[in-house]
Order: structure tokens, then C-alpha cells, then sequence
């Protein structure tokens, strides 16, 4: 499976579990939205400097575009690959739709 496939997957794997799964609807809040608008702005900061750099490398048969590092096009943006973003999002989706629905249990069963 590719990276593009995997990144795919784990976008629609976490907005799943925020909508249907544990019910959160993480990504219906403004919160998330200016949240995830910081971690992206870092995500690309970083991602940007080690594949710019040639520090990371990816494999052309892997993502989207070829192997040249470009700061935008060919499937990279800020010289990461898309799947970069894709991947990110759904890891970061899923750590606060996690943290969100074990907050909610907490009070219900220190009720019971």
C-alpha cells in the first residue's frame, strides 16, 4: 500500500470515529478549526525544512508527484508531500477525538 493510500485511509478512518464512531464531532467546532490551523502552520514549518533539506525523502512510487523537491506543485506543498498533510491531520484528528470522548466518560462514571 502507498503512502498516498495509507494517508487516505487515515483520514477517513479518523472523521469516521469523530462522526459516527465515538460520536465527538470534534470537527464540527471552531476550536478544532483554529487548533488544527496552528499545528498546521508547524507541521509545515518542520516538514518543510527536513524535506527541503533532503534530510527526509520520499519515494516516487509512494506519493503523489515525483522525486523533485519543489516549495509548491508536483504534489508538495512547502516541499512535503500532500500525504504529509493528509497523515498529520488524521493523527492529530485522532489524538483530540480520543482526548474528547475519554473526557466526556470521566464525569459519567465518577457519577456512578
Amino acid at each position: 500500500m502507498t503512502y498516498t493510500a495509507l494517508a487516505v485511509v487515515g483520514v477517513l478512518v479518523a472523521l469516521a470515529l469523530d462522526r459516527w464512531g465515538l460520536r465527538t464531532r470534534v470537527t464540527s467546532t471552531r476550536d478544532w478549526w483554529s487548533a488544527y490551523a496552528i499545528i498546521v502552520f508547524f507541521q509545515l514549518l518542520t516538514n518543510g525544512w527536513l524535506t527541503g533539506r533532503g534530510i527526509v525523502r520520499y519515494s516516487p512510487d509512494a506519493i503523489i508527484g515525483s522525486d523533485r523537491i519543489v516549495l509548491v506543485g508536483d504534489g508538495r506543498l512547502v516541499y512535503a508531500p500532500v500525504e504529509d498533510l493528509a497523515f498529520g491531520f488524521a493523527l492529530v484528528l485522532t489524538s483530540c477525538v480520543v482526548w474528547t470522548w475519554l473526557g466526556r466518560r470521566r464525569p459519567a462514571q465518577e457519577a456512578a
